[in-house]
């Protein structure tokens, strides 16, 4: 990918080496550093640091947040960059639903946090745009890989972390050292207070919980009709609702108005009004139909799936869900466990099997399981879906679990179009 920089000595930027030539500089990243022969081969204008570069993408110019968790990055960023919009600011947001600025989709679904070189090339594309604030979604893998190097960041965002990317991270103690490393230093950040894993520079630390003292807390709450709360920050005592379902969201509520507290100058009040505006995101607590009653959401690790469940606890429910393959195979029982504890009948089926065969990922799961009475394996996505909804009594919830929003299963190394919200409109004809 060459991205053109105009008034330059050379015309064209670029992080793939293949793509240089004597119009083309190549900037040199952690990530691609091995390959500046190949780029001097090429016969590269010029090598450029990424961080030299930082002043002709406007970085400067744009106060950037960043969010890193296993859970909550994007309905937390999708919250903080509807609360700005409202607030009357620009912004932009990029994580894994794509980038959007100002409302309105800029680019499609890519990785959650793409490489360093893209990301510069959003930050310019929302410079030009007249963005105030790029918020973005930091991966762990993108931590390691210092995708996000030379960028200085308005507030580093906390929102937990849970076990995930173990096929990448091989450790637990490894994924949670990366997820902290990302606040080491002296800049502004903003802590989940609650989760006891958090390790961070004390330095320009602010927190937020709902159970342990912090500088934004939730004094008081209510989860009927999705939800609403008191929020005290020092003597600041501020009533909200939102239309966010779940206890886990309050934390993806109160990260979002304490970062809108902390970037900008208005009031605590003024942006407690605008938070009922937020509706959530595609493919996050998303209720296809309400008669029957069906639920789409992309928990797909066990701490993520027990949330789900438990902000649905007075309900029946029957879950339909799988694990994806060549990934994190340690979670897989855990799901299974969490699943047939918390179901009133569990669907275990085929995620995006990848390069796994479907058949062993699915036993995985089902080692998870010791009473399996309730338990009903489908390899056949659509099949799974189709018993849950017909043996849906009228009080009972379909859950489908693990893939959102997306409109894709990956089977080996191809996507075949498949989105559990259609699928579920054509079984039952809406």
């Amino acid at each position: 990918m060459k991205i053109e920089l105009p008034n330059q000595a050379y015309k064209y930027v670029s992080e793939n080496s293949m793509d240089c030539d004597e119009n083309t500089a190549f900037v040199i990243t952690t990530q691609n550093e091995k390959y500046l022969q190949n780029a001097k081969d090429n016969n590269a204008h010029s090598i450029i640091k990424i961080q030299e570069i930082a002043e002709l993408f406007g970085i400067d110019q744009i106060k950037i947040i960043g969010i890193t968790g296993t859970n909550g990055k994007t309905t937390t960023a999708s919250a903080i960059y509807s609360y700005l919009l409202d607030l009357g600011y620009k912004c932009a947001t990029q994580g894994t639903r794509g980038l959007f600025m100002n409302d309105e989709v800029a680019e499609g679904k890519s990785l959650t946090t793409p490489s360093v070189l893209n990301t510069y090339k959003h930050i310019y594309q929302a410079v030009e745009a007249g963005c105030e604030y790029f918020i973005m979604e930091v991966s762990s893998h993108a931590i390691v890989q210092k995708r996000v190097e030379g960028l200085t960041f308005e507030l580093k965002i906390l929102t937990n972390i849970t076990q995930d990317h173990l096929d990448y991270h091989k450790t637990l103690g490894e994924y949670i050292a990366v997820k902290n490393s990302f606040f080491e230093d002296e800049g502004k950040k903003l802590i989940n207070k609650d989760e006891p894993k958090s390790a961070f520079n004390m330095k320009n630390a602010y927190s937020y919980s709902i159970e342990n003292p912090s500088t934004y807390r939730l004094m008081a709450y209510s989860l009927n009709d999705a939800s609403s709360g008191i929020i005290q920050h020092f003597k600041d005592i501020v009533p909200f609702t939102a239309s966010l379902h779940g206890f886990f969201n309050l934390y993806n509520t109160m990260a979002a108005i304490a970062a809108v507290d902390l970037v900008t100058d208005k009031t605590l009040q003024e942006i407690a009004e605008v938070v009922d505006n937020f509706a959530g995101v595609s493919g996050r607590m998303e209720q296809v139909c309400e008669a029957p009653n069906v639920i789409v959401d992309f928990a797909h690790t066990p701490d993520g799936m027990q949330q789900v469940l438990n902000a649905l606890k007075e309900k029946e429910l029957l879950v339909v869900f799988g694990a994806g393959g060549d990934r994190d195979k340690s979670k897989r029982s855990m799901m299974g466990r969490v699943a047939a504890s918390l179901a009133k009948r569990t669907y275990i089926t085929s995620d995006n099997p990848r390069h796994e065969d479907p058949e062993m990922i699915i036993e995985d799961i089902l080692s998870g399981i010791t009473d399996r009475t309730n338990v009903i394996v489908e390899l056949n996505r659509k099949k799974a879906i189709e018993m849950a909804l017909d043996d849906q009594e009228e009080e009972d919830v379909v859950l489908i679990l693990g893939k959102g929003d997306e409109s894709f299963q990956i089977i080996y190394d191809e996507k075949f179009p498949f989105d559990d919200r259609e699928v579920v409109r054509e079984l039952l004809n809406l």
